[in-house]
Order: C-alpha cells, then structure tokens, then sequence
C-alpha cells in the first residue's frame, strides 16, 4: 500500500481524512468496541464535526479541550476541528480536578469534550475557571449534550475552509520544571511533514501494507497515543482504537483483530507479556512493536522477543519533536545483548541530531553534552509563553531537549542522564518540582525533595526526600495520601525518606544528584 500512497497530497491533517475517503472508502478507519467506522464514513462524520465548531462560533485558532480516555470520536474531533482550522487540547483524564482545570483555563477553551470517565467532575473543574465553556459529553448517561447528537446535526460537506500547514492542529501540555504544564503547540507541518518523509523512507520496519492493523493503546493526551495514532491514519490502516490500556485486553485485541504493529511503553509490555496467556497466543500477524519513553532492560527484551516473536523498534523522542526522531531498528535488537542495545538510536529521516555544552558548541563523539534536535517537526513554541520558548528553541531551529548524551563515530545517539529533573515512570513524565509542591504543604513537612530512583516495573519510582518540621513525627504513608489529593495518583511519592536537612549548594539550590546517587549506584546509567 505504502507505494500507491500519494502521501504529498496530505499537507493537513484534514487533507489525510480527504484523501483515504476517495482512495479506500470501504476500507476501515477505526474499530472501537465494536463500531467500525469506514474512511468514507470518517471523513463525512469529520466535516459534521467542522461544521458544528464552526457553527458554533469558532474562529481558526480558537482551542478545544478533550478530556477522557481513548474513543474513535476522539480522532473525528480532533481531524473535524484541524479542518475547521480549530486546535485541540487533549487532557490526560487521570490528572486531579484542579489540574485539569488549569490546562483548560491556560488554553482558553471554548468548548471541552468530556468522555463517560470524568463527566462527574465537571462542576469540580467549573468551580476553578473563570469563564465556563461549553461542555458535550462524548457517550450517554449526564445531562450534557452528547456528541453523536452535536455532531450528527451538521451537514457532510466539507467545509473546504483554508487552513495553512503552519497553523496550530494540537496543543499538548507537557509538565515543566517550574511546576506548570506548558502548551506544546504542533502545527499540521510539525504533524505530517516528518511522517510523509519518514513513509517513502525505505525503513522495513516502517512500512504499511493493506494487511496492515494499527493498535492505539497508550493515552491520547500523550504524543505516543495521538502521534500513533495519526500514523497508522496516515498510512490508510485500520486503527484499533483501545478504550485504556488494558493488559488483559491487549492480547485479545492482537488475536482476535489480527494486529501486525503497536507502540508500548516498556513498562506496558512488561505487564502483557507476564500474563499467563501471553504464551497461547497466535503472534503471526505482528510484524512490529514500537516501545518508546523509556530504554527497555536487556532481560525483559530478551522475555519479549521470545514470546512476541516480532521485530522490536525503540524510539525516541518528546512531546516538541512531535515524537519519534531517533530510532533503534529491530537489526540492532540483539537478545544476547550488544553495545547498540544501550543505544536511543539513529535519527530519523529528516531529523539532525547534535550534542552541544553549555555555550552551545558541538561536542566531539562520545562526549557527553545537551542533545540538541533539528527538523520540521519541532514545535511551534510554547503557547503564551515566548521566554520559555526561546529557551528551548534557538534562532537557528535548535531544540534543546534537556536530555544529557553523546554520538557515537557510527551516529547512533546514546542518552547519558537528564539535564532537567524529569522523572519517567511506567511512560508518564512527572516533574519534581510539582510533586514538591503537593507534599509542601502538609503540616509536617518543612522541606522536601522529590527524585526517581530505580523500579523494576516503571522504570523509575517518584520518591520524595523530606525535612520534618520541629516537633514532630510524620508519617509516610500519610503524605503520600495529603499528595494524592492535590496531584494524580501517579505523580504522587511512591515512597517518603526523612533526612535532617537538604543538601544544598552555596546558593541554596537542592542538590537533587546527591540525593539520587545512593539509589544509583553501581548503575551504568542514571536512567532506567
């Protein structure tokens, strides 16, 4: 199939809804639960949608918010409001009420689409705005209007408004290190150009066929759920769409729908591959699995090659590169271990990739400096936040990615530690300084500290450091709850250590890499 794509007629996200309705209208789009949607018929139910944002009201630029876990109708929206030169913002549903609120407030939503999941915390997230937009719940069972009827009261012809390359499709909110999530905004350039690029790269790994049946399991409030997602849409493959993660599913879904390729987090397919089941199944059909977030330890590749018996892709990338920019093919996949093992991999088609110090010069191979990323899927910039943006983004279209590493003599690029204080666990990026900012302000707690240290399961585990305050004796498990009540129960601390006082520099700045050294050692790298 791949060869018969004209994929240079899909500038837009709309264009790809255009082109796969007139090249294979029959031919599945997506299969949710049991509704199977045809690309004739996503295309239609996508003009409904453009034309319901734009009888509404709004204007190109304008955002919408969708907060849920993973439909079919959320791919309609998000296409049907790129068509109407509408941006979305999709919002993790497994975020806490007042976070929420936050990203719909900063994004100026006019409208939000709240899925069965999160329709009970509706007047939770009002109660926090300022302004109240309108609200359409995506399935039955509130008082809401829902989507189907909303959008089902529209026309099917295409609005055939113009909408630039350029403009913004999606805004995507990526923690940072002073506590806020920042809009991460992608144009339909950032979107597709890097795909088309990538499509009529002669990559095996990468290449779509008729056959070809697309798995969509991780979160669509991630680039890895929405970015996969619009991949297998780009290639004109059947998406199964996954209401969650479910690993009991996940099996059910490679069997019974016969899928060839999926994208994983490692700690998502250490869960699949330990289920009893996992050695019954009938793998024939899958080709490839994509994980990414996170390198996979050597063992659990090993279990995975050998039960899944496919081709392994690691991936590497972030929410400002729209994704993947360098890749790990499945011929440097070696069970017996090897040095590339350890690898991110090499940059994608189109993509340059640079390690710099702290001026920002290159540095010679294998020396350790900022990775540095080049191409036209980088972000358009943070949304209202220009300072923060030219941080990132230099005048010559460098993307600092506040990943440490270095490039080998043969270009393979090789992550060392992080510049910034991320933590990754199971996938999901948790920022300290926001975890810090729940467990403040417990009665007990004088000052904290939050670090990843190492989890045989995530990757990394959120632990925070804690001062006690005179007087008295806190309890571990008591913060750990006082955190879940203002932050998403996978940010929260893990686990609590109580020390006298921080370490701290000559100004005062915490010295997290001492706090983190002890959990570490012996380690090769500072990440797991």
């Amino acid at each position: 199939m791949a060869d018969a794509i004209d994929f240079d007629r899909m500038k837009t996200l709309g264009d790809v809804a255009r082109y796969h309705a007139e090249a294979r209208p029959g031919e599945t789009a997506f299969s949710f639960e049991g509704r199977d949607t045809d690309f004739a018929a996503f295309d239609r139910h996508v003009n409904q949608v453009a034309n319901a944002l734009l009888a509404a009201g709004l204007k190109t630029g304008d955002r919408i918010a969708y907060v849920g876990k993973n439909s079919d109708w959320y791919f309609e929206l998000l296409i049907g409001a790129a068509k109407a030169g509408v941006v979305t913002t999709p919002i993790g549903w497994r975020l806490a009420a007042p976070e929420i609120a936050y990203i719909v407030g900063d994004s100026d939503a006019k409208m939000v689409f709240v899925g069965p999941e999160l329709i009970d915390h509706v007047e939770a997230v009002a109660g926090e705005l300022s302004c109240r937009p309108t609200v359409i719940a995506m399935e039955d069972g509130s008082d809401y209007q829902t989507f189907e009827t909303w959008r089902d009261m529209q026309p099917e012809s295409d609005p055939a408004k113009p909408v630039a390359t350029s403009d913004i499709a999606i805004q995507l909110y990526t923690s940072g290190t002073t506590g806020r999530p920042k809009g991460a905004m992608l144009t339909h350039d950032n979107l597709l150009a890097m795909r088309r690029e990538a499509a009529k790269t002669p990559l095996a790994w990468n290449q779509w066929g008729p056959e070809d049946v697309s798995l969509v399991a991780m979160p669509v409030a991630h680039i890895g759920g929405t970015g996969w997602g619009l991949v297998g849409l780009l290639n004109g493959a059947k998406g199964v769409v996954a209401r969650e993660f479910d690993p009991f599913k996940v099996l059910d879904y490679i069997e019974k729908d016969r899928v060839s390729k999926m994208f994983m987090v490692p700690a998502a397919l250490q869960i699949v591959v330990r289920q009893p089941r996992a050695r019954e199944v009938d793998y024939s059909r899958l080709s490839h699995i994509l994980y990414g977030a996170a390198p996979i330890p050597l063992d659990l590749l090993r279990e995975c090659m050998e039960v899944f018996g496919c081709g392994f892709v690691q991936q590497y990338g972030m929410t400002e590169t729209t994704g993947t920019v360098v890749y790990l093919p499945p011929e440097d996949h070696d069970p017996a271990g090897n040095k590339r093992m350890r690898a991110a991999g090499l940059p994608m088609p189109g993509v340059e990739i640079k390690v710099i110090d702290e001026a920002g010069a290159s540095v010679p191979a294998n020396t350790v400096g900022e990775v540095a990323v080049r191409s036209r899927a980088n972000m358009a910039g943070y949304w209202k936040l220009g300072d923060a943006t030219a941080k990132t983004i230099d005048a010559d279209g460098w993307l600092r990615t506040g990943d440490a590493g270095y490039l080998d003599e043969d270009g393979y690029l090789f992550i060392h530690d992080r510049v910034k204080d991320m933590i990754i666990s199971g996938g999901e990026n948790i920022y300290p300084a926001e975890v810090e900012s729940a467990v403040y302000g417990h009665p007990h707690v004088a000052e904290v500290a939050v670090i990843g240290v190492p989890d045989e399961k995530w990757g990394e585990a959120v632990k925070a450091v804690v001062a006690a305050k005179p007087g008295v004796t806190p309890d571990a498990e008591d913060i750990i709850a006082f955190a879940r009540t203002r932050i998403a129960h996978f940010k929260a601390p893990k686990s609590v250590d109580f020390v006298a006082a921080l370490p701290r520099n000559a100004s005062g700045k915490i010295l997290r890499r001492e706090l983190r050294a002890p959990y570490w050692e012996g380690r090769e790298r500072q990440v797991n």
